[in-house]
């Protein structure tokens, strides 16, 4: 069996990933800066600050594929995001390639398009968008994948991810719901897949709302299970206790869009009419 890597273990994403990856990788290594507060006994964990390009080869040692979801997670100052993600996420790629290590799944994130407009249904393959700092980071990350399939030939699947989660819990996450077991079909893909080389997917289930386009996802065989459409009730009934937000409502990215925002509101909303 393969030995996988998941980085970010002991986030939201790598918690539950923790339950639902053994069955099919039992040779599964986690790392994070530092250890799950759960960690189990039979669980294998290595510590790694990713901004250390030693420790991220040391990890990186005798693995056949890698899930990256280490970094940080959300949008914040410069220089956590400069050191956790732009400097972590090249070391990860570069000590991967070192490494001898085959593929990489990396965990990008709907916020390096989140500036398109909500009414605009958009592919892979669209200019980036970032909606912050956090965006940015996952731009990168996605063009250093790029690099490395294209330079030296690691297989890399960059996943946009949507809202992960057991259910959409408002009316934006109804179009970006990620549910947990079609996440880690599409990891599988990217592990396993023969014809990967360097491919972008969407962090989507079956979202009747969804604003993209997820064809190149479909084509590999990506059969998601999770339906938004059956938690809608639910959603909107929380979407009613939230207070409208002029900018993030009307932007895929929601309130990274607004947070900050202090730019020309009228001409930046009708940038894709011109």
């Amino acid at each position: 069996m393969p030995r996988i890597l998941m980085t970010g273990a002991s986030g939201g994403i790598g918690t539950s990933l923790r339950k639902l990856l053994p069955p099919i990788y039992p040779d599964l290594l986690l790392s994070d800066i530092k250890p799950p507060a759960d960690l189990g006994a039979n669980e294998k964990f290595k510590a790694a600050d990713l901004a250390d390009l030693a420790q991220c080869e040391a990890i990186c040692e005798g693995v056949d594929g890698i899930i990256h979801f280490g970094g940080y997670s959300v949008e914040g100052p410069w220089d956590d995001i400069l050191q956790a993600n732009i400097i972590g996420g090249y070391n990860l790629f570069e000590a991967a390639y070192r490494k001898g290590v085959k593929r990489v799944v990396f965990a990008s994130s709907n916020h390096a398009v989140g500036f398109y407009p909500r009414h605009h249904k958009i592919g892979t393959d669209v200019t980036p968008r970032p909606d912050g700092r956090y965006g940015v980071s996952k731009v990168f990350g996605e063009a250093v994948g790029a690099l490395y399939a294209d330079k030296h030939g690691l297989k890399v699947t960059c996943l946009r991810i949507g809202n992960f989660g057991d259910l959409p819990l408002d009316q934006r996450r109804l179009s970006i719901w990620l549910k947990p077991d079609d996440l880690v079909q599409l990891c599988r893909i990217g592990l396993e897949h023969p014809d990967i080389h360097f491919e972008v997917f969407y962090g989507a289930s079956l979202n009747e709302r969804a604003w993209w386009d997820n064809h190149r996802a479909y084509e590999f065989g990506y059969r998601p299970t999770g339906r938004a459409e059956d938690f809608r009730e639910h959603a909107m009934a929380e979407q009613a206790k939230l207070k409208p937000d002029p900018v993030g409502d009307h932007y895929q990215g929601g309130a990274f869009c607004s947070n900050e925002f202090d730019g020309d509101a009228s001409r930046i909303i009708d940038w894709t009419k011109r």
